[in-house]
């Protein structure tokens, strides 16, 4: 999404000269300028979306009143502040440079920083110098383009083909009750649950859409949600092993490994669980076997689930929230 956003003017100093009767010797009384507002993007746990960035593109903040005679300092415009969902990063929109990553409840940005009021002509007056008859301009506020771009902040990213069950999965998990459908790219938007697993802290999980072969040069929905999988702690990589499926599941996963590795080598190294989905179905059953062997020879944690029906969820979710308690006690042990 990109904006531009315009911080206030300073307000200009005022030239002006006490005139009073029975005052004979009035000097210089002009006031400062008042400062403009800066353009503040901040931080709001409320919002989920970037939408109503959409419908608007441009942001000005006020600019500082000028300054009065009677050294009557001009009033300062209020800063303008825009709210955005945690997890937004903004860029200069010409460059691309990353400004800001806005993650924190509360956090803020100056995307935009105000001009300062100039100085009255009452600033310049000296022993030598009694009646100055100038006075500062108020200063230009700031004004650039940024971009933008959100990136949802969960525990867990749910990745896979279109049609492999993650929509299933997160609706039998937690609360979110995702649009499913038996076509491709049924989910057009992250799905994000809370997953309350009994002794263990709760965790988020983000269903992820649009990923497939090409998606790091933007095939499917890739360049649209692949950013968001960044964010996650682990990834949950769910295969359908189903004859719905028309492609070997093995492929699949090594794909989808592969487009995560081009679009962004670090999320290659993320840590990595399998769910081996709809062994309810007897190819699901005839498959498994092979499947689970090879992940066995390789080293990689698969567990063979049916997201229908409930089967191994438990042992699913209890892999996830020990591996997200370990990767908790390694970053605070760092």
């Amino acid at each position: 999404m990109k904006i531009f956003v315009q911080a206030g003017d300073g307000g200009n100093g005022c030239i002006s000269f006490r005139r009073e009767k029975y005052v004979p010797r009035g000097g210089p009384n002009g006031g400062d300028g008042g400062n403009g507002g800066d353009v503040i993007l901040k931080a709001d746990g409320q919002l989920s979306t970037l939408l109503d960035f959409r419908y608007r593109q441009e942001y000005r903040a006020k600019r500082g009143q000028h300054g009065k005679g009677k050294n009557q300092v001009g009033r300062s415009a209020p800063d303008l502040v825009l709210p955005v969902p945690h997890g937004t990063v903004v860029r200069d929109a010409d460059t691309g440079d990353v400004l800001k990553d806005l993650t924190r409840e509360g956090e803020t940005f100056v995307a935009a920083k105000a001009g300062l009021g100039g100085r009255g002509n009452a600033r310049f007056a000296t022993s030598t110098h009694q009646a100055p008859r100038h006075a500062e301009p108020g200063q230009p506020g700031e004004s650039r383009w940024v971009r933008l771009e959100l990136k949802l902040i969960a525990d867990v990213g749910i990745i896979g083909y279109p049609n492999v069950g993650k929509s299933t999965l997160i609706s039998k998990i937690s609360a979110v009750r995702p649009k499913i459908a038996d076509y491709p790219f049924t989910t057009l938007a992250p799905n994000l649950g809370v997953v309350s697993w009994r002794d263990q802290r709760p965790f988020v999980v983000a269903d992820i859409p649009g990923i497939i072969e090409g998606a790091h040069q933007g095939a499917g929905l890739g360049l649209q949600f692949l950013r968001h999988v960044q964010r996650t702690s682990l990834l949950l990589h769910i295969l359908d092993l189903s004859a719905l499926n028309p492609r070997d599941p093995l492929d699949d996963y090594r794909v989808l490994n592969r487009e995560l590795s081009l679009f962004d080598p670090e999320l290659a190294r993320k840590p990595q669980l399998v769910a081996l989905n709809k062994i309810d179905a007897p190819e699901g059953r005839e498959k498994l076997p092979r499947v689970e062997a090879y992940f066995k020879r390789i080293k990689k944690p698969a567990y063979p689930i049916s997201g229908l029906t409930g089967e191994g969820l438990p042992e699913l979710l209890g892999a996830l929230a020990r591996r997200l308690a370990k990767e908790s006690r390694e970053e605070k042990s760092d």
